[in-house]
């Protein structure tokens, strides 16, 4: 008996999606409640469970096909209810359903020997290889011990697929030592003075930031102020109180919390910075939702830091830590995007100097940050060497008047080269 597959409800608003990846291939034993499909939004990743446990039958769609809420994409053959006994059932049943070769009991204890190391493997950390690999290329690689480093991928961004291990392997028999330093040439590399092209389909996130971008780029009336900073205070801050600090609260404290609250005062003090515009109408609020640019594989997203007025240096720290490590795992939910009143985007941790950054509709400002560098400046009359960075405010200029706007930014500007003035509310 198979049971049905289907999309499941992926957010307000949000009615189709893309599938980005089959983590489970046809034949694969599937647990109750184990992604099998990774699907992509608008704005975020989101993995397909399996409602039973069985062995992975038929995949109804291929990858890049865009589907609606409610779609069946897969089956799962032989499904039951969750349960200890059951989840392993399909592992067993393949290995006696199939005929026994020679020395068969040998075999059955290597597989057994297998599945004992693949349960023994380490969680993948963010980041690394293994973290990209689906279990059942997992398992290939363990068994015919290949080095996934070492192994070209020709799945979705380049990851590993079963079929390439397989391949690896038979290479391996032929060739029994291989070259590490110089492996052979694939049939589709460049020779020599060869020219290239490739193309790519747009994900549905690259889709939806190019949309929403132009966009805010057609209806608002962008204007950019910029300022400098001084980070000498705020980078002694850190040297002082850096170890205490990542004691006591288990976080490193970094330069985006004191950026955050900085921007909490401004924001309090000039009400449209942190306003939209509906219709006709303006909407005030008296809460800070921060959202963060975070980079992702698949691109930037922007998760929110909710009440960031009423948040510790510690708690901001805490929630944009957390959001990194999520974007990278592509575990980031639609709730985690939702609203935000006010952007700031750190283009200095990829080494930029100066940018304009653009609103991310419907707020009417973001604050651009950008990298650290020692410049000559004068101070006292004196011309002195301090570590200065660049900020940048984009607009909408229908909500915002420009006096409003470089107010607001020399706010900012005075609490970061004065913390002080953060905890005294200045």
């Amino acid at each position: 008996m198979a049971t049905e597959v289907k999309v499941p409800t992926l957010g307000e608003s949000v009615t189709e999606a893309t599938i980005g990846e089959w983590l489970k291939q046809p034949g694969d034993p599937v647990k109750v409640d184990e992604p099998i499909a990774s699907l992509e939004t608008d704005k975020v990743a989101v993995e397909v469970p399996s409602p039973v446990a069985g062995v992975m039958g038929a995949q109804r769609v291929k990858v890049g096909d865009t589907v609606q809420v409610g779609t069946v994409i897969a089956t799962i053959e032989n499904g039951v209810a969750a349960g200890e006994t059951t989840q392993v059932a399909p592992r067993e049943a393949a290995t006696a359903a199939a005929p026994a070769p020679a020395g068969g009991a040998q075999e059955t204890e290597q597989a057994a020997d297998i599945d004992r190391e693949l349960d023994e493997l380490p969680k993948a950390e963010p980041g690394d290889l293994a973290a990209t690999l689906s279990p059942s290329v997992r398992r290939a690689v363990i068994e015919h011990g290949i080095d996934p480093t070492q192994v070209k991928g020709t799945g979705k961004d380049g990851r590993l697929t079963k079929e390439d291990v397989l391949a690896a392997a038979a290479a391996k028999k032929v060739s029994p030592a291989p070259s590490v330093s110089a492996p052979a040439p694939s049939p589709t590399q460049a020779t020599a003075g060869e020219r290239k092209t490739e193309r790519v389909k747009m994900t549905r996130l690259r889709q939806t930031i190019a949309r929403r971008l132009k966009g805010a780029q057609e209806e608002a009336a962008l204007l950019t102020t910029f300022n400098d900073c001084d980070m000498s205070a705020v980078i002694e801050a850190r040297e002082a109180y850096k170890d205490l600090f990542a004691k006591k609260h288990g976080i490193k404290l970094g330069f985006m919390s004191f950026f955050a609250k900085a921007s909490c005062l401004a924001l309090k003090d000039v009400p449209s910075i942190n306003a939209q515009i509906e219709g006709d109408e303006i909407v005030y609020h008296d809460f800070v939702d921060i959202s963060v640019a975070v980079s992702a594989p698949n691109g930037l997203v922007v998760p929110v830091v909710r009440d960031a007025d009423k948040k510790s240096f510690a708690q901001i720290e805490l929630d944009i830590a957390d959001f990194g490590a999520r974007a990278k795992e592509g575990t980031l939910t639609m709730d985690d995007m939702k609203g935000g009143t006010f952007t700031i985007s750190n283009g200095g941790v990829f080494g930029s100097l100066m940018s304009t950054p653009i609103v991310n509709p419907p707020q009417a400002a973001v604050l651009g940050l950008h990298r650290i560098e020692d410049r000559p400046v004068a101070r006292d009359g004196q011309v002195v060497i301090r570590p200065m960075m660049y900020v940048a405010l984009t607009y909408d200029h229908r909500l915002i008047d420009g006096r409003e706007a470089v107010t607001a930014l020399k706010i900012i500007k005075e609490a970061i080269e004065d913390p002080m003035r953060m905890l005294i509310d200045l």
